[in-house]
């Protein structure tokens, strides 16, 4: 049976979600980000259980079929921007192919339920882990630039300086610490 939770987005979601899980004596196989896979039907005891505990660190587990899309959608464009080796494909491609829907579909109801375009979000996730990247100063501009898919460390740079008001330079020399959620982005 498989799962569906918002908010897991991190490799501490997937750890917490199994421990919860764990304490619950719910067999799982695997937990990953925005899912988990268990062995067995639960009872609507134990998935209120379930519900109860996840609410308490910021989960929820998804009903309906669109927010599940959506949580899929999500998954996969963290997954991409934080993976050590991405794809380098299109990001409608990797999205239509992942998830066996049409592009123009999946970005309908995206827009719809969270009010903003899959690219946008897309950018922000980039631009989250910019920070990241920029705050433990292992690497270059070029490198950061290179690794989250721009084109160019310029146009990394424009984007940066578009999103946050600051140049990914100024922002690493003035020691700003302003990262986002994944889950509020």
């Amino acid at each position: 049976m498989k799962l569906n939770i918002r908010n897991v987005v991190c490799q501490r979601c997937i750890m917490t979600v199994e421990e919860i899980l764990n304490r619950l004596n719910i067999p799982f196989s695997e937990v990953d980000l925005g899912e988990a896979i268990l062995k067995r039907e639960i009872s609507s005891i134990e998935k209120h259980q379930i519900q109860k505990e996840f609410e308490k660190v910021g989960f929820e587990v998804i009903q309906d079929r669109n927010e599940k899309l959506i949580n899929n959608i999500k998954s996969l464009i963290i997954e991409e921007v934080y993976s050590e080796n991405s794809s380098n494909q299109k990001l409608s491609s990797l999205l239509s192919s992942e998830l066996n829907y049409d592009y123009s579909h999946i970005t309908h109801v995206f827009t719809e339920i969270e009010g903003q375009s899959i690219q946008k979000f897309y950018n922000n996730v980039r631009i989250e882990r910019a920070k990241e990247l920029l705050n433990y100063d292992d690497w270059s501009i070029a490198m950061i630039a290179d690794n989250l898919g721009y084109s160019t460390p310029a146009y990394l740079s424009t984007s940066f300086r578009k999103t946050t008001g600051f140049t990914p330079s100024e922002y690493k020399n003035l020691h700003i610490k302003d990262r986002k959620r994944l889950d509020s982005v």
